[in-house]
């Protein structure tokens, strides 16, 4: 799919050309309704666009704001946070656009060297990422004799969205399997999970992301049963190549992934290695019961948010279940120590986080999860050679990780290397779209640097997601709290206070976002003496941890030099090290 959709009223035409055009020399993948395929449905087939599409450029003008289709396409984007506004004949963008940042092209000629143009390409750059340079665009690249695979999510058919954790997991194995085929060119989870419950057509996808082939599939888990369906596609000609159903025990699903990872490398004429075939054989654990747990307790750390400890009990709980059944899950002993040192370090929990650290480095040397944990104690104790060390490992092993590039970004935010914790929180947040956390340090990270346009966008990204967690959870104060900087960023001050109020009332006792919430009220709200009565109290109650953080934190750069937050802090510190 294109990177860029364009949306416009049928007046500016000219104009969403010349857009189009000067996009597609800076080397993005456009697309704009005047390629609509004449056999599909205009409403189908901009849905699918919009949903696809990591930037929506609107070109507002008064024709705009009164069509509906633009409006309703902006507000689409808005939700998704991937909007970028200009005006192209000084019109302003009705309410609630007229919140984000809209570039002024009122005076554009279509040369690349005007300064609003320059905006809305570094916002779409923000978005989409790396380009194609426009000197070697990618058909003139000779092709290579590996063939290059993406494994579409697996699709959840249990009937019931607590098991979604399962059909990921088993999705998540196959691209790992696939990716020790040297034979293969595997796209990453990142990239294939963005994909996650979208309209895909396959042809499409083989042009844009330059995959030979697809893998879908669908796991449906009962009792101790489980059925999966998978079937491979050439991209090229959309000929099904090879598809199976399976019907097994729940106890027989690593071979069952083995089959299925086989059966691939088989349908692709491909001849595995003896040390691939044994690479795909390794699991961690033989045993499926310990298996499912610690997909059930990664599940849990990645929509656990970093804003409440209950979430991480219930890591820490799971994986101790897993490790009983099987004490050499490597696995399960590292994400327990993961969540261990996060509730360490940002809830000032007295729990050992190393011992199962170093089980789990006793079992793989090489583990991330381990190495993260380490890196987190390390950097809560002033130690950041050490958790340097520990994160450089981390990334060397895996560096699309979810965990890796989260850990890693905090651990350059806490060195005040905010370029380098922007590129990690950056990735995170496109790999799993619920964690409100990593978007509101991003937003902290823009703010800090006066990125205004990114500012806005991250803001905008960060309200939605704390909305969505309210949704399924109205006693989140941990999102309440977050959403509340989205939303003083933006200007809706009297919003953020009462997000600020709700976040109060539902758990005060939180530490994490009662800190996030003292951040907004003097980053954005510039309520200096109201952050202060906040940290007073919660400077009393926390460890070294936080202090370290808040040290560097560039939210809390206008009172820094406040008598008052200067002795809170050395009486904490002082406090602090006497423990």
């Amino acid at each position: 799919m294109s990177d860029i959709f364009i949306s416009y009223a049928r007046s500016t035409e000219a104009v969403a050309k010349a857009a189009a055009d000067s996009l597609r020399q800076a080397g993005f993948k456009v697309w704009r309704d005047d390629e609509l395929p004449a056999h599909r449905s205009y409403s189908e087939v901009i849905e699918e666009r919009l949903q696809n599409a990591k930037a929506v450029l609107v070109l507002w003008s008064a024709e705009a704001v009164r069509s509906q289709w633009v409006r309703a396409e902006a507000d689409i984007a808005r939700e998704a946070g991937t909007l970028v506004q200009m005006s192209v004949d000084g019109t302003t963008p009705p309410i609630p656009f007229n919140q984000i940042q809209c570039a002024d092209l009122a005076d554009w000629s279509g040369t690349a060297d005007h300064a609003g143009w320059k905006k809305i390409l570094d916002s779409i750059g923000s978005l989409v990422g790396p380009t194609l340079s426009p000197s070697a665009p990618a058909t003139e690249t000779p092709k290579s004799d590996r063939k290059r695979i993406i494994v579409l999510p697996f699709q959840n058919m249990s009937g019931d969205s607590e098991q979604e954790y399962f059909s990921d997991g088993i999705s998540e194995d196959i691209i790992t399997d696939l990716a020790k085929v040297s034979a293969l060119d595997v796209v990453s989870r990142n990239q294939a999970f963005s994909l996650k419950g979208k309209q895909i057509e396959i042809d499409r996808l083989g042009a844009d992301m330059g995959v030979s082939h697809v893998v879908e599939g669908s796991v449906r888990k009962a009792g101790g049963r489980v059925r999966i369906t998978a079937q491979l596609t050439d991209a090229e000609n959309c000929n099904q190549i090879w598809a199976e159903r399976y019907d097994r025990e729940l106890q027989d699903i690593f071979a069952l992934q083995d089959e299925i990872s086989k059966a691939i490398v088989a349908a692709l004429r491909l001849n595995l290695l003896p040390k691939e075939k044994k690479a795909i054989e390794e699991r961690g654990t033989s045993n499926s019961d310990a298996y499912n747990l610690y997909l059930k307790a990664r599940q849990h750390w990645i929509s656990s948010n970093d804003s409440d400890s209950g979430p991480l009990d219930t890591v820490i709980r799971i994986s101790r279940q897993a490790t009983a059944i099987d004490p050499d899950y490597a696995k399960a002993w590292g994400l327990m120590a993961l969540a261990q040192a996060r509730l360490i370090v940002t809830f000032n929990r007295k729990v050992d986080a190393r011992s199962a650290a170093k089980t789990a480095l006793s079992i793989d040397p090489d583990l991330p999860e381990a190495r993260l944990a380490l890196a987190l104690l390390a950097a809560g104790d002033s130690d950041f050679d050490e958790a340097n060390r520990e994160v450089a490992a981390a990334l060397a092993v895996d560096p699309e990780s979810f965990e890796v590039n989260k850990v890693a970004a905090r651990i350059f935010f806490q060195q005040e290397d905010i370029d380098k914790a922007i590129e990690h929180y950056e990735k995170a947040v496109a790999m799993v779209d619920g964690d409100y956390h990593a978007s509101g340090m991003l937003l902290t990270c823009y703010e800090a640097k006066g990125d205004t346009d990114n500012s806005n966008r991250t803001a905008q990204m960060t309200i939605d997601r704390c909305k969505a967690a309210l949704e399924k959870d109205p006693g989140n104060g941990g999102a309440y709290g977050m959403g509340a900087g989205g939303l003083a960023v933006l200007g809706m001050a009297d919003e953020a206070r009462e997000w600020t109020r709700k976040a109060l009332l539902i758990d005060p006792e939180n530490q994490s976002m009662r800190y996030n919430l003292a951040c907004n009220l003097t980053r954005s709200l510039h309520d200096d003496d109201a952050a202060m009565d906040i940290l007073e109290t919660l400077f009393q109650e926390t460890g070294t941890a936080l202090l370290v953080h808040a040290e560097a934190d560039p939210d809390l750069h206008r009172i820094r030099g406040n008598p008052r937050f200067q002795k809170m802090l050395a009486d904490a510190k002082e406090r602090a090290s006497a423990q």
